[in-house]
């Protein structure tokens, strides 16, 4: 588990298989109180998407606007362990 990302708004966190391959992002609006788990080929575009939005050197604002596109997608509740 990699924390990647973290803004007063989101939380993202890549999760790593055994043998070091990807297995899947979550992504915590913290406003809300709510997460989604992506993983199989959602959690390769995303990754692929992120690497494309850092290339352009974005601010904290348009990282969360992009995040803010999953919002209608996020019907977990976030628990704290």
């Amino acid at each position: 588990m990699n924390m990647i990302y973290n803004s007063p708004t989101y939380c993202v966190v890549e999760f790593r298989a055994d043998d070091g391959q990807l297995a899947g992002f979550e992504i915590m609006d913290k406003a809300t109180r709510r997460e989604i788990y992506l993983d199989g080929s959602l959690a390769m575009t995303f990754r692929e998407t992120v690497r494309g939005l850092i290339a352009q050197e974005p601010s904290i604002e348009e990282i969360d606007d992009f995040l803010s596109g999953f919002d209608g997608m996020m019907h977990q509740p976030l628990t704290l362990h």
